[in-house]
């Protein structure tokens, strides 16, 4: 729970130096210092102008920032939360039953004892991935698995029944970006920056495009 005074840094923010404010209520520090010209008043909406926020909270500082994921633009990639270390070999079984031919390569961050990043996978380049963005997240008892010669269309619900699997945050090839919070006892995933915003909304045609492109890739008949 934030309390009624406390103080927020913004960093790296071309328009703005490093500002501070005490003792102030919530939406005036807002109103006071956050205002831009994009209309972006939420310090927690991590955007360019946004890269790093801390929040001095009751249980002490908490920073939030993005994590860029880095990965060839043929790449499919699953960002997920488990609980146990058998994940790893889970993981590997779901994938590989799924769609025999799979290349993949996948990272856990294991959250206590040694708090090493456990790796897995059947690629030495998609294991490398994995373990570079594992290691960049750092998010105890998240996984990162990266996927080539299937989609993750074909492998979500096995990894989703796997039983120690919390939840999946994204599964995507766009360009991504992970909001992370980080205390001093570690990081936790706060959500997912998948690709780009909405430019409008479809009419007949982009409806059109829509049902003929699954058509085309045999997701549906006629």
């Amino acid at each position: 729970m934030m309390t009624s005074s406390y103080s927020l840094f913004i960093h790296s923010c071309p328009y703005f130096p490093p500002v501070m404010g005490r003792g102030a209520t919530e939406e005036g520090m807002i109103k006071k210092h956050l205002f831009n010209p994009f209309g972006n008043t939420n310090p927690f909406i991590l955007r360019h102008t946004y890269q790093t926020a801390v929040v001095n909270m009751k249980g002490g500082a908490v920073e939030f920032k993005t994590v860029t994921i880095e990965k060839p633009e043929d790449v499919n990639f699953v960002l997920g939360q488990s609980h146990f270390i058998k994940t790893v070999e889970d993981i590997y079984e779901a994938v590989a039953g799924s769609v025999p031919g799979a290349k993949f390569g996948l990272a856990f961050c294991e959250s206590s004892g040694d708090c090493l990043v456990r790796i897995e996978g059947n690629d030495e380049e998609l294991q490398a991935l994995a373990r570079d963005n594992a290691v960049a997240i750092g998010a105890g008892h998240s996984f990162i698995l990266f996927l080539r010669d299937c989609f993750p269309i074909n492998v979500l619900n096995a990894i989703k029944n796997i039983q120690e699997v919390c939840t999946i945050y994204c599964a995507t090839a766009n360009p991504a970006e992970v909001v992370i919070a980080e205390s001093a006892q570690g990081r936790g995933i706060m959500g997912v920056i998948d690709g780009k915003r909405p430019k409008g909304v479809e009419g007949p045609d982009g409806m059109a495009w829509r049902a003929g492109l699954l058509r085309k890739f045999g997701y549906k008949r006629g």
